[in-house]
C-alpha cells in the first residue's frame, strides 16, 4: 500500500467503473477517498465538487473527466482514478470520459491541486499515456503508470 501522503494508491483506483452519470461516477470515486481516510465527510466533499462543476464543465477532449475541488473535508491532496469502459458524460464536446480523475485538495492548501491538474494535463495530451492507462489490467498498474509519468 502506498504511503498516506502519496498522490494516489491502488485503493483509489476503479478499473471497471460503471456509472449512470458524472454524479454517480464522482460519488464512487469519493467513496474510495473516504474509505482511505483522505476525505472525512462525503456529502460535504461532493457538494464542493458540484459547486466547482457548476463554474465550468470538467470534461476534456479525448475521453477525460477531471472533477476536482478544494474542500475542508479533504485531509491530504489526493487523486482517485476511474477507468470506465462505457464512458461517463462530463460535458466534453467530443463525447464521454473513459478516464476519470477525481482530484481532492484540502481547503487551506496552496495551489497544489492546480499543480496536480497541470501535471496530469501535460501527460493526458499524449495518446500513448491515455492508451496505457486505458489498457491497464489492474489498479496497481494504473498507479505505477501515474507514479512514473506524473510528477508534482
Amino acid at each position: 500500500m502506498a504511503a498516506q501522503n502519496a498522490l494516489t494508491s491502488s485503493n483509489l483506483v476503479l478499473t471497471g467503473l460503471t456509472a449512470r452519470d458524472k454524479e454517480d461516477a464522482t460519488r464512487q470515486l469519493a467513496e474510495l477517498l473516504v474509505a482511505d481516510g483522505r476525505v472525512t465527510e462525503i456529502e460535504g466533499f461532493l457538494e464542493d465538487v458540484r459547486a466547482r462543476e457548476e463554474q465550468m464543465k470538467t470534461g476534456l477532449p479525448f475521453g477525460i473527466g477531471i472533477p476536482h475541488a478544494r474542500s475542508e473535508f479533504v485531509t491530504v491532496p489526493s487523486v482517485a482514478i476511474g477507468l470506465s469502459p462505457e464512458g461517463v458524460d462530463f460535458g466534453a464536446e467530443d463525447g464521454p470520459a473513459t478516464l476519470i480523475f477525481l482530484i481532492a485538495a484540502p481547503a487551506g492548501a496552496d495551489d497544489h491541486h492546480l499543480h496536480i491538474l497541470a501535471a496530469l494535463a501535460r501527460k493526458l495530451v499524449r495518446e500513448e499515456f491515455r492508451a496505457e492507462l486505458r489498457d491497464a489490467s489492474s489498479a496497481d498498474e494504473v498507479v505505477s503508470i501515474i507514479e512514473r509519468e506524473v510528477h508534482v
